[in-house]
C-alpha cells in the first residue's frame, strides 16, 4: 500500500482508520479518506471522503477556484493536504495527465514517450534505439545490440504493443519523434503527454482537461478508445458530451464538501438541481426559525443554565445554516448589439492557399442577418484562415469579400490577448467601457460583468502577468463581449473554462442578437447554439449542412455504413460449411494439412533471417527490412496456430 499522510486523528483511532481502509481498498483502487485543505483563509474543501473502484470512471466536477487542481495535485503527491490521507492499492499502475505539462525544453518526444517502467515500452524503445544506433554505425557491436534487442521484443510478444503505440501517435498526428520538446506549442505539448499516459497501460488513469487542443476528430477518437479500455478514470472536463460517453459517475465538489452521483452528466444536472432544491428549503425554513431565535438572542437571557446555553449553541449552528448561499447565479444579461444594416457579409468565389496545400477553394456564401453558424473540421485544414480573412487579417488569393458598412466585428483568437503593460486586470477592462450597455437600455459596471464570468473583486485588481493563460484567455473572451459586436467570432472559445462558466456563457450567446461564426471542438455548445454547421473538408472543400454538428455525424455515419454494406453485397459470398455432423469436412482436413505446411516454412524462413542478422547484414535498409519482416511472421505464426489448434479439435489429431 502506497500512502501518506499527516497525523491529524486521535492516537485510538489509527488502528480503525488502518482496518477500514485495509477493507476498503479491496475493491478500491484510491481511497481518499477525510482530506482538507485551505490556502490562507481561503477553505477549499474539508474532510471530503471519496473512493474509484476497479473499472470505475469518475468525472471530477465544480467550479473555477473550488479546488480541484489542488484535489488532483494532493491525489498526484504534488502538494500536501492539511489533513487526511490519500491511498493507493499498491499492485497498479497509475499516469497522470496535467492540464499543463512541462517538460525540460532539450529532451526528445521519444524520450518523453518512453521515459516509463514498462517492460513493453522500454523494449520497444531499446529495439527503436538500436536501428537508430545501426544506421549511425555499422559494426558488430551495433548488430549484436539490435539482435538483443529484437530477442526481447519477440519474447514479449511487443509487436501487437508496438501497434498500439503507432496507431495512438498517429491519431494524435505526433509524427517526428525526435524532434525536441521546447520546438512543440502547447497545444503539440498537450498531445505528447496525452499520447505518453495512454500508451502506458495504467490501471488508474487521472486526466484533466484532455479535450484541449484537440480537433473535433481526435475527441471522438480518444472518448471510443477509453469506453472501450477497462481502466479506472478519474476525469475533469469541461466537454458535455465527451463526460456523458466516458463516465459512469460524478463527483461534484462545491463550499468545500463532496457530492456523489452515479450515473452520467445527465443524470448529475437532475439530481443536483434536485439537491439544490431540498437545500433551499431547508435554508428558508431555517431563516425562519432564526428570526424568532434572533429575538430570543437579543434579549440576552440572563439565566446561565445548562438548558439556555445548548439553545445559545444551537442558535449558532442555525446562522451558519440560514445564511449559507447557494450559487444559482442565472445568465439574464444580454449585450446590446450595434444596429446591423441589409448588408452583412458577402464572399464570392474565395480561394486561399499556402504553398501547394489549398486551405479554401471557391468558395461563395452571402450571411444572413441573426445567423449562427459553426465550423468544424480537423486542426490545419483551414479553419482560422478562413476567419482570418474575413477580418481581413489574412488576404484571399482570388475572389471577394464585402462587408457591410454597419459590421462591427468581435474577434476572439485562440493567441488570446496581448499587452505591452502590465496593468491592473479591472485597468484593463475599463480601457474599452466603465460600464456594458445591455439591452433595454439597462448598464452594469465592468467590475459586475467581470465577477459575472468568475473573475473576483480580489483577482479583478491583480496585475495582469499574474494570471494564468487559462485567466487571460478568459479575460480576452470577456472583453471581446464587452465591445458590443453584431458579428462575434468565436475561435475555441471554451477552452479553460469550467462546466458552470461555460454554461453561463451558452446562455449568454443564446440571447446574442448578431451574428455568430463559432469554431468550437465542444460538440454540445456547437448543438446548443448553431443553426447550420460548415464542414472544412481536404483540398479546400467546405460544405454548408443545415443541421447541428451531431445530426450531420449521424448521416456521415450512416451513409459510410450503407457504403460498407454496399461494398459487400458487391463482393462474391463466402459459402459456409454445414455442421451436419461432428467429424471434420474434407475441406477443414485439406486447411489443417495447409497451416501444417505454412507454419512450418514461416518458421522456416524466419529460422533464415535471425541466421543472416546474426552474421551481420551490412546494408542498414535491408537490415530493418529483415526485422520487420520478422515481425510480420510472428504475428502470422500466432494467427495460424491458433486456427492450426481449432482445427486439431475438430479432427482430432
Amino acid at each position: 500500500m502506497i500512502e501518506f499522510q499527516l497525523n491529524l486523528y486521535p492516537p485510538n483511532s489509527e488502528k480503525i482508520l488502518t482496518f477500514a481502509a485495509n477493507k476498503i481498498l479491496h475493491m478500491n483502487y484510491l481511497l481518499i479518506e477525510n482530506l482538507s485543505k485551505s490556502y490562507g483563509e481561503k477553505l477549499l474543501f474539508e474532510d471530503i471522503t471519496f473512493g474509484i473502484d476497479k473499472g470505475q470512471k469518475v468525472a471530477l466536477v465544480a467550479r473555477n477556484g473550488a479546488g480541484k487542481s489542488s484535489l488532483l495535485n494532493i491525489i498526484n503527491q504534488k502538494d500536501l493536504p492539511d489533513n487526511g490521507k490519500v491511498v493507493f492499492r499498491k499492485d497498479i499502475h497509475i499516469s497522470y495527465l496535467p492540464q499543463n505539462p512541462e517538460f525540460d525544453e532539450d529532451i526528445s518526444v521519444i524520450d518523453v514517450l518512453f521515459n516509463t517502467d514498462n517492460k513493453f515500452l522500454n523494449a520497444i524503445r531499446q529495439y527503436e534505439l538500436a536501428l537508430e544506433n545501426l544506421k549511425k554505425a555499422d559494426n558488430p557491436a551495433n548488430h549484436k545490440i539490435l539482435e538483443e534487442a529484437i530477442h526481447l521484443v519477440d519474447t514479449l510478444n511487443c509487436w501487437d504493443y508496438e501497434n498500439k503505440v503507432k496507431e495512438i501517435l498517429t491519431r494524435l498526428q505526433i509524427s517526428d519523434i525526435n524532434q525536441s520538446m521546447g520546438t512543440l506549442s502547447g497545444g503539440q505539448r498537450k498531445k505528447v503527454a496525452l499520447s505518453k499516459v495512454l500508451i502506458e497501460d495504467a490501471d488508474l488513469l487521472i486526466m484533466d482537461e484532455p479535450t484541449n487542443h484537440l480537433d473535433i476528430v481526435m475527441i471522438e477518437w480518444l472518448e471510443d478508445y477509453l469506453k472501450k479500455q477497462s481502466l479506472s478514470l478519474l476525469l475533469v472536463t469541461h466537454d458535455r458530451y465527451f463526460l456523458n460517453n466516458v463516465c459512469d459517475s460524478v463527483i461534484e465538489l462545491d463550499n468545500g464538501r463532496i457530492y456523489h452521483y452515479h450515473g452520467d452528466y445527465n443524470y448529475f444536472l437532475e439530481k443536483k438541481a434536485e439537491r439544490e432544491t431540498i437545500e433551499r428549503q431547508e435554508i428558508e425554513k431555517a431563516k425562519n426559525t432564526y428570526r424568532k431565535e434572533l429575538d430570543w438572542m437579543r434579549r440576552m437571557p440572563k439565566a446561565r443554565t445548562t438548558k439556555s446555553q445548548a439553545r445559545i449553541d444551537s442558535f449558532y449552528e442555525l446562522q451558519e445554516k440560514a445564511t449559507k448561499r447557494i450559487d444559482d447565479t442565472k445568465a439574464e444579461l444580454s449585450i446590446k448589439t450595434e444596429r446591423i444594416g441589409g448588408k452583412i457579409l458577402e464572399m464570392y468565389n474565395v480561394s486561399k492557399k499556402y504553398v501547394d496545400k489549398v486551405l479554401v477553394n471557391d468558395f461563395t456564401y452571402t450571411f444572413k442577418k441573426g445567423e449562427r453558424i459553426g465550423i468544424v473540421g480537423k486542426n490545419g485544414v483551414g479553419k482560422t484562415t478562413f476567419l482570418n480573412m474575413i477580418t481581413e487579417k489574412v488576404m484571399q488569393d482570388t475572389g471577394r469579400i464585402v462587408k457591410g458598412q454597419t459590421i462591427s466585428f468581435g474577434y476572439y483568437t485562440q493567441e488570446g490577448l496581448t499587452t505591452h503593460e502590465d496593468k491592473r486586470v479591472i485597468e484593463i477592462v475599463r480601457e474599452i467601457a466603465e460600464v456594458v450597455r445591455l439591452d433595454k437600455g439597462k448598464e452594469i459596471t465592468a467590475s459586475v460583468f467581470l465577477n459575472y464570468f468568475g473573475f473576483s473583486h480580489t483577482l479583478q485588481y491583480n496585475y495582469y502577468s499574474n494570471l494564468s493563460g487559462g485567466e487571460r484567455r478568459r479575460l480576452f473572451l470577456l472583453m471581446t463581449l464587452m465591445q458590443n459586436p453584431n458579428f462575434l467570432i468565436l475561435d475555441e472559445p471554451t477552452n479553460d473554462l469550467d462546466l458552470f462558466t461555460l454554461m453561463m456563457l451558452e446562455d449568454f450567446l443564446t440571447q446574442y442578437q448578431g451574428c455568430l461564426l463559432l469554431v468550437s471542438h465542444d460538440r454540445s455548445f456547437m448543438d446548443n447554439l448553431v443553426d447550420h454547421i460548415f464542414v472544412f473538408e481536404d483540398n479546400g472543400v467546405v460544405k454548408d449542412y443545415h443541421s447541428t454538428y451531431s445530426e450531420y455525424m449521424a448521416v456521415k455515419l450512416k451513409k459510410e455504413k450503407q457504403l460498407k454494406l454496399e461494398a459487400k453485397k458487391d463482393e462474391k459470398p463466402v459459402e459456409r460449411e454445414k455442421k451436419v455432423s461432428n467429424k471434420p469436412s474434407y475441406k477443414q482436413k485439406q486447411e489443417y494439412e495447409l497451416l501444417e505446411k505454412e507454419i512450418a516454412e514461416l518458421e522456416s524462413e524466419k529460422e533464415v533471417l535471425f541466421a543472416r542478422m546474426n552474421e551481420g547484414i551490412a546494408d542498414v535498409k535491408e537490415l530493418t527490412k529483415a526485422s520487420e519482416r520478422i515481425a510480420v511472421i510472428m504475428t502470422s505464426i500466432d494467427a495460424k496456430t491458433n486456427r492450426w489448434l481449432e482445427l486439431s479439435e475438430i479432427i482430432g489429431d
